[in-house]
């Protein structure tokens, strides 16, 4: 058996005994109460050997490849508790890559180490309210100068995951020089958290905030990487946390239709059971193209990221497909279910609303296809 295998195999099994009956929904919009679930789970993910499947050995990882972790990352989005116990749950996965990537050796030992370690919290403050930044980064409105041999940050961010409870964020700012990243204190003077915002995916570790930076004065070892490089870290951001999206969903989307496939094949209609319908198993089989499809868009784009290649475009695509074709299948899990798709008793329809913000986070699916567009219009 291989690692990539064995691995995955474990993990589903501490999801479905570990994960899964810790699920409530008592944790619909509630990251405390989450932070509380997830202190439970770390410790069995740690002593079982599934912790940090995407860190290196050397920083107390599995040294998984992307290849290896895809199926580790999808077994684990079974549960919505499942990535974030394994610690590798957005943001603070690709935000560990960037202090890896781009942190000074004082800046890992200060953030990245208590990051990887569980025992703290982080988001990515890059968002902004119109007609600031969003799916458009150059429209960048929150603003770094120099004072002394510091900064003074001021700007406005919004809808920033993992905010509530963090200990820190990375937040993009531009500078004379260009767009820059800072790591900034969440008790940082200058720096508020001014309201949790309730979005429509149910379980995001940290929910979602609104931060305002007024007159935040930092240091010059706030500076994440190159003052005037943030656009181009970002960009090494955003590319695997695309596909780490990807794959975590997917694990999400694949238990809806399992509980799907098991209900029709016990629900009865008019004398025969939901299974024995045709456009029930058109359905179903929908379902399986979409997931096959995904899965092997996600794959290549890891082969390729293991090769050194660039996934620029690769992971454009595979992100806008993935998306919409999660959400379908999550769309007719819940459809083959009637009213129990429409209710909370059972989880799909939570996921119907955990898969919806995908085709909008990490750039909307309209602005992927048009960059894509002209990418290929113009080579």
């Amino acid at each position: 058996m291989s690692l990539r295998t064995d691995v995955a195999a474990r993990v589903r099994d501490f999801v479905e005994r570990h994960c899964i009956p810790l699920e409530s929904n008592a944790h619909v919009h509630d990251p405390r109460a989450m932070d509380a679930a997830l202190s439970q789970l770390r410790p069995v993910a740690r002593e079982l050997g599934l912790y940090l499947p995407q860190m290196p050995v050397e920083e107390g990882g599995l040294g998984l490849s992307w290849v290896e972790r895809a199926a580790v990352f999808e077994e684990a989005g079974r549960s919505y508790l499942g990535p974030a116990a394994l610690n590798c749950a957005a943001p603070d996965q690709p935000n560990m890559i960037s202090l890896l990537r781009q942190g000074t050796p004082a800046q890992q030992q200060r953030y990245l180490r208590p990051l990887a370690e569980g025992r703290i919290r982080s988001c990515f403050a890059m968002t902004e309210p119109a007609p600031g930044a969003g799916s458009d980064p150059s429209m960048l409105r929150t603003t770094a100068r120099r004072e002394g041999d510091g900064w003074v940050i001021d700007g406005h961010k919004w809808v920033i995951t993992g905010a509530v409870g963090a200990a820190f964020c990375i937040v993009l700012a531009q500078t004379d020089e260009g767009p820059t990243q800072f790591i900034v204190d969440m008790d940082h003077p200058g720096l508020s958290l001014v309201r949790a915002i309730r979005a429509i995916d149910p379980f995001a570790v940290g929910g979602h905030g609104e931060l305002r930076f007024t007159a935040c004065r930092v240091g010059a070892d706030a500076v994440l990487g190159e003052v005037g490089s943030g656009f181009v870290a970002a960009q090494q951001r955003l590319e695997p946390a695309r596909l780490s999206h990807c794959l975590r969903l997917m694990g999400r989307a694949r238990r809806a239709l399992e509980i799907a496939q098991a209900y029709v094949c016990e629900r009865t209609s008019f004398g025969d059971r939901l299974a024995d319908l045709q456009q029930i198993q058109a359905m179903v089989a929908d379902c399986h193209i979409d997931l096959h499809a995904s899965r092997l868009m996600s794959l290549d784009c890891a082969r390729r990221m293991d090769e050194g290649l660039s996934v620029k475009t690769e992971s454009a695509m595979t992100k806008v497909f993935v998306s919409e074709a999660l959400s379908r299948v999550a769309d007719r899990a819940a459809q083959m279910c009637g009213a129990l798709g429409m209710s909370e008793d059972a989880p799909i329809a939570l996921i119907v609303r955990e898969l919806r913000p995908f085709r909008i986070y990490d750039g909307a699916s309209e602005l992927h296809r048009a960059t894509l567009g002209r990418r290929f219009l113009t080579h």
